[in-house]
């Protein structure tokens, strides 16, 4: 019995680290976590995350290949925390600012960058999870050159949200900028993440039982960003009561859209 739960909870462990946003933690960690003050502790979290994630995978799955996302988690934030310990007092107060920027700008070079060499960084982990008989489909390498595109737009969304907040408004913790419009556009590409292999295989199935193809339903794409909605609304209200009525009309288009969607899915 003993040996089966430590069977069944190495699995689980398993499953998790060959999924993709697992590569990304400690990249979500430190943009959502690095401001003025902040970088020194958010630096050691993501390092740490990374290194754990690496040793883990590397214990769980004994076959587990490198990968260049854990890669370059390490070696970027081993080297924010050199940079971060030798730096100036002014270089210092640059990267509170402008790490999250750079931190995104990063990885979204990684992912269009590991696109235009032919390997898109999430191949790595959905080889781990397939059949080696998929690994060369069209369709496998496609979703993953989609998906892969998919965590670029974000990270590229967190970085210009992120530039305006403190080019522009001068305002690092912009509750905008530097949080609800990072944190949806992170939480839109976990969804994605999930939901899009979910089409293609059901695509795939219709095409070889010689069906039609179903009309693209969006409703479990945008269920959870709806549900979002209701706790932003919140926010707003709290700690940004000049607007306080966009708050009470997210909360209640939350949950209006929430519903209408749930009825769909």
């Amino acid at each position: 019995m003993r040996t089966e739960a430590h069977g069944t909870i190495g699995g689980r462990v398993s499953g998790i680290l060959e999924n993709p946003v697992v590569g990304m933690a400690p990249w979500i960690v430190f943009s959502l976590l690095v401001g003025p003050g902040r970088f020194e502790i958010s630096v050691v979290i993501a390092l740490a995350t990374a290194v754990m994630l690496v040793v883990l995978g590397h214990v769980v799955n004994r076959g587990s290949s490198w990968k260049l996302l854990e890669v370059a988690d390490v070696v970027f934030f081993s080297a924010l925390a050199v940079v971060g310990a030798l730096a100036s007092e002014g270089t210092l107060r640059w990267l509170e600012t402008y790490a999250g920027e750079v931190a995104s700008i990063t990885l979204a070079v990684i992912a269009f960058g590991s696109m235009a060499v032919g390997m898109p960084f999430t191949l790595q982990y959905a080889r781990e999870q397939v059949d080696p008989a998929l690994w060369h489909t069209p369709a496998f390498i496609r979703t993953n050159y989609v998906i892969t595109a998919a965590w670029g737009l974000a990270f590229l969304v967190t970085a210009l949200a992120g530039a305006y907040g403190d080019l522009v408004l001068h305002n690092p913790n912009n509750i905008w900028t530097g949080w609800i419009i990072q944190i949806l556009a992170i939480v839109a590409a976990l969804r994605f993440t999930v939901w899009y292999p979910d089409v293609v295989r059901a695509r795939a199935a219709r095409e070889a039982a010689g069906q039609a193809p179903e009309p693209l339903r969006l409703a479990g794409l945008l269920l959870p960003l709806a549900g979002l909605l209701v706790p932003i609304g919140i926010a707003v209200l709290v700690f940004d009561g000049n607007v306080w009525w966009l708050g009470v009309a997210l909360i209640v288009g939350g949950g209006l859209l929430t519903k209408a969607l749930q009825s769909q899915n």
